[in-house]
């Protein structure tokens, strides 16, 4: 290189670490992450792309935008409550609150009466029997996969898990519930066809087999219609007490209590009162709160799962138990509002949206999402733009997901706090004005 070469003009990582404004960030971010990001604009310095005189400015450029974590705010418009690829349930503001108290030292194994230890997530487990009565006891795992593979495998023990063929469900990613139940050794013991079931069929397997559980599935992400039967949990109690099996249930939504907006969703309550010792939900669908598995049931049944070593491998953890019983107890969730939106005052948000930045008003269906109540609309209104915003939207400051449906970039407001409209408006101002700007520059 010769000594004519710009890029010997390059500041030197020393020089830059001594800089006011970067000394002060890395008291912020860390040494690693703040030398990684002078590396990389250095990096661009070397490559041509940036003058060497720029290389300090860049640098507490970008250190100013970095976040404490990588994932982004997102604004959801695209109607689907529980969105998987979003984190599922948004948490109320309670919750929130709770996961800053809870970020600290907290007494969460610890009596401060007698400074002996206590039992783990107590209050969280008290805010599930409050929420619904019809258990005895609860316990609360890392998510729902790890529920139901805690319960299926403390219960079918050397024996089989019953269930239907028709309830051999794949949820998102190609995860199979099946191959899940397999993994630990435990063996699934299918009955009926696809589309019928009949309590025969499971008797018949609980006859010969050599024990073990019966374990029901809600095919929460899909329905079968047509040619069809199934056997309810009313029905299996007298077999599963017959044969000395306990009958699991696995609802997956976490819906409590009967709801008029989902009148075929079954409850976590109905379940239990029609005779399944442990009913298992997600935390982080209908129930709203963080990603949690919820096991609702006999208090025997429950004491006998946590008692298991398996237990202590996908128990949870403070910040999902102080989330859970803030969830529980506090304000409505975000989830419960989204869902009981009152389609007028949706359309009345999506008009005075389209009078501040253009647009169609057009009638659309919100759905559920997360694998819950699948099929089932819930009325209301969307603004349609061209479908070229999307990317921008996107990619904007908030970032906005739209739907992308039959050529256009639709607008939902039902997952999006009324509080937020003012943002919303801006973000879409500013894709329509980098979309005109775009098209500008190609013509």
């Amino acid at each position: 290189m010769g000594t004519t070469d710009p890029r010997r003009l390059i500041p030197r990582t020393d020089r830059l670490l001594a800089h006011e404004p970067i000394r002060r960030a890395e008291q912020r971010l860390g040494p690693n992450l703040v030398r990684g990001i002078i590396r990389q604009v250095q990096g661009q310095a070397r490559a041509g792309d940036l003058a060497p005189e720029e290389v300090e400015d860049q640098v507490v450029a970008a250190l100013a935008r970095h976040r404490p974590t990588s994932l982004r705010p997102v604004l959801n418009a695209t109607g689907i409550i529980v969105h998987t690829n979003l984190g599922r349930a948004p948490l109320s503001a309670s919750a929130r609150e709770a996961l800053v108290t809870a970020a600290g030292y907290v007494d969460v194994e610890m009596d401060l009466a007698s400074g002996r230890r206590s039992k783990r997530g107590t209050g969280t487990v008290q805010a599930l029997l409050r929420a619904c009565p019809a258990a005895q006891d609860a316990l609360v795992v890392n998510n729902g996969a790890a529920a139901l593979l805690l319960a299926t495998t403390v219960l079918a023990g050397a024996g089989e898990v019953i269930i239907s063929r028709g309830e051999l469900v794949e949820i998102g990613a190609g995860f199979r519930l099946p191959e899940l139940i397999q993994s630990t050794g435990t063996t699934l013991r299918e009955v009926g066809a696809t589309n019928r079931t009949h309590l025969q069929d499971y008797a018949a397997a609980a006859a010969s087999g050599p024990g073990g559980c019966l374990l029901k599935v809600h095919p929460s992400n899909f329905w079968i219609g047509g040619f069809t039967s199934g056997v309810s949990v009313a029905e299996l109690r007298p077999l599963a007490d017959e044969h000395h099996l306990p009958l699991v249930v696995d609802l997956g939504s976490g819906l409590l209590e009967p709801d008029a907006a989902l009148p075929e969703e079954p409850d976590i309550a109905g379940a239990l009162r029609a005779g399944a010792d442990v009913v298992i939900a997600s935390g982080d669908k209908l129930l709203g709160g963080p990603q949690a598995g919820v096991l609702l049931g006999r208090a025997e049944v429950i004491s006998r799962l946590a008692r298991h070593p398996l237990a202590r491998a996908l128990r949870a953890d403070k910040l999902l138990l102080a989330a859970l019983e803030a969830s529980l107890d506090a304000e409505p969730t975000p989830v419960h509002a989204a869902l009981h939106a009152d389609p007028d005052r949706l359309r009345e948000r999506t008009e005075a949206l389209a009078r501040a930045v253009g647009g169609d008003v057009v009638e659309h269906d919100g759905r559920v999402g997360g694998g819950g109540a699948p099929g089932v609309p819930l009325p209301g209104w969307a603004l349609r733009l061209p479908e070229q915003l999307a990317a921008a939207l996107r990619t904007g400051d908030p970032a906005v997901l739209p739907r992308v449906h039959q050529g256009a970039c639709l607008l939902d407001l039902r997952c999006i706090p009324q509080s937020e409209d003012q943002h919303l408006a801006a973000a879409v101002r500013a894709a329509l004005a980098a979309h005109t700007a775009a098209n500008g520059r190609g013509g």
